[in-house]
């Protein structure tokens, strides 16, 4: 099985790296007149999808051809405003952290220059015959560090690592 990369760049990467933008379709609204609660999750897969492909190489086409790839471990979503159907919206991603099997980033979904939502995920890179964890290939962890170096002049992000629950006074 291949380890290259199919895709993406050496960089350097933008800070943070926004990708395509995508529609809100008339599927994804609910009975509240507004995009649906999983729709969120959608679009951000969606746009990790695009991230792996056209900057660090590590997306559908490389994870088939090495059978190994990110797994998500944990993720959290911060609903800050509603979208409706047909506005265009656009995801940035900020390389939070990494080791040589893990990431940690944040991602703000976003209208124009209102953000309406937000994630933070970690995820580790897994072998699909063993389904264990394995470390990054060597080209990976060089990007990833490229991309961690330029990203790191980048303000940590107010949500980050937010406690659930009912804030009392």
């Amino acid at each position: 099985m291949t380890t290259a990369p199919i895709g993406g760049h050496d960089g350097p990467y933008p800070a943070p790296v926004r990708v395509d933008a995508q529609e809100v379709l008339p599927d994804w609204i609910d009975y509240n007149g507004h995009m649906n609660v999983g729709y969120y999750g959608l679009a951000f897969d969606r746009a990790i999808d695009q991230l792996f492909d056209q900057h660090i190489g590590n997306g559908e086409a490389y994870v088939r051809a090495a059978g190994q790839g990110l797994y998500v471990l944990q993720s959290h979503i911060t609903f800050l405003s509603e979208l409706l159907a047909g506005q265009s919206f656009d995801v940035a991603f900020h390389l939070i952290d990494h080791d040589l099997k893990r990431i940690h980033f944040w991602a703000e979904l976003k209208v124009g220059t209102r953000i309406c939502a937000t994630q933070e995920v970690l995820a580790m890179n897994v072998d699909h015959g063993t389904k264990r964890s394995t470390v990054f290939p060597d080209w990976l962890q060089r990007r990833l560090a490229q991309m961690q170096a330029d990203h790191d002049g980048l303000a940590r992000p107010a949500g980050l690592g937010a406690d659930l629950g009912i804030r009392r006074r």
